[in-house]
């Protein structure tokens, strides 16, 4: 492969901002696209050789052979371009399938692409034949990348745009019954820069009130020193289940200390827990009791369990299933709170969007 821009690259990447950031807020302007709830992938094409580069620059290309042959059929023949796998179903797209085509037999991967087959949001126009467009502005490269992808189809789509803040807000709001995870906007005048933070996201922030479960060390803990990784967090069913819908784990060390000693007084025994039945599951399964990580087998899952008796209010941008699709941030301690009253009956339920008429661009 010999291409102007040659793997491995770290993409670009967006930093927080608490609202649609209005276009005179960044000299030239600035373009609005959904932010994709998949995995970030830059396509390295030079003729029948393909690459899938992941964010962490790690090839992705045995994951999705669907994709591979989608990008010979329908991407210029010698091109790159940044873009997002996703997957969608029914009309929605579904990150727990996405994650399940991270598997070591090639057989499964081959089963999962014929059952629920991935498609590729693109954009960004990096290289195109011999030239390097890192230096371009954007507006260019969105220019060339609509001209470069015109005769596209699925599973390839150009992902939709616009320069309209009034659009880009109605965006932000309905995209995500469709399963899209926020807003992204881009400086018209910008260029490409690889790992670094000049887009900007915007993303939904909501708060739960959770049951605190359980916890994990921190990798850093020692027995003389023992410090809390995480808070596994838990929401009651109809049917009065406690249910495992994420965790808190972004704390300070000293933090980490202080939280430790605080959850000592709820250790149970993990065969009167409600999660006891779960210390068993399965590799790959998302419960608690799971013990390999699909993403790193050297990584423990294991937990300790806690009295479910302390209640606990997190910020969460959005649900992925049954779960907050992301890590939840912790705010306070709710002991005015009975644990029984959390349930999933208090999360906000987007209302839903077709996937394709977020293609169509809403």
């Amino acid at each position: 492969m010999r291409l102007p821009v040659m793997p491995p690259l770290a993409p670009m990447l967006a930093k927080s901002v608490p609202k649609v950031p209005a276009p005179e807020s960044v000299p030239g302007g600035l373009s609005y696209e959904p932010k994709w709830d998949g995995f970030r992938c830059i396509v390295f094409r030079d003729g029948a050789e393909v690459e899938l580069g992941s964010r962490n620059e790690r090839p992705l290309t045995r994951y999705f052979p669907e994709l591979v042959e989608a990008v010979l059929e329908q991407l210029p023949p010698r091109c790159v371009v940044d873009g997002e796998i996703v997957v969608p179903v029914d009309g929605r797209l579904q990150f727990e399938r996405l994650q399940d085509r991270i598997h070591p037999a090639q057989s499964r991967v081959q089963l999962l692409a014929e059952r629920t087959p991935a498609s590729l949001v693109v954009f960004d126009l990096l290289a195109l034949d011999s030239e390097s467009l890192l230096d371009a502005p954007f507006r260019e490269r969105r220019t060339r990348l609509e001209e470069a992808l015109a005769n596209a189809g699925p599973p390839v789509h150009v992902t939709p745009a616009t320069t309209d803040h009034a659009q880009a807000r109605r965006w932000f709001e309905v995209f995500e019954g469709a399963g899209l995870d926020g807003l992204v906007a881009k400086p018209l005048e910008g260029h490409y820069a690889p790992d670094q933070r000049t887009m900007l996201k915007v993303k939904h922030d909501r708060a739960a009130d959770c049951v605190v479960a359980g916890y994990r060390l921190h990798k850093a803990s020692t027995p003389e020193r023992p410090l809390l990784g995480s808070l596994l967090l838990g929401l009651y069913d109809d049917a009065g289940t406690l249910q495992h819908v994420g965790v808190s784990a972004s704390f300070p060390m000293a933090r980490r200390a202080e939280l430790y000693a605080e959850v000592q007084p709820l250790v149970a025994d993990l065969d009167e827990h409600p999660w006891g039945s779960w210390s068993d599951a399965a590799e790959g399964d998302r419960r608690p009791g799971a013990n390999v990580s699909r993403w790193n087998a050297k990584k423990d899952l294991s937990f300790v369990a806690l009295r479910p008796q302390r209640v606990l209010e997190v910020a969460y941008d959005h649900m992925e299933g049954t779960r907050f699709r992301h890590t939840a941030q912790f705010r306070r301690w709710r002991d005015d709170r009975d644990p029984a009253s959390c349930t999933y009956a208090q999360l906000e339920e987007p209302v839903r969007f077709d996937l394709a008429e977020v293609l169509r661009g809403g």
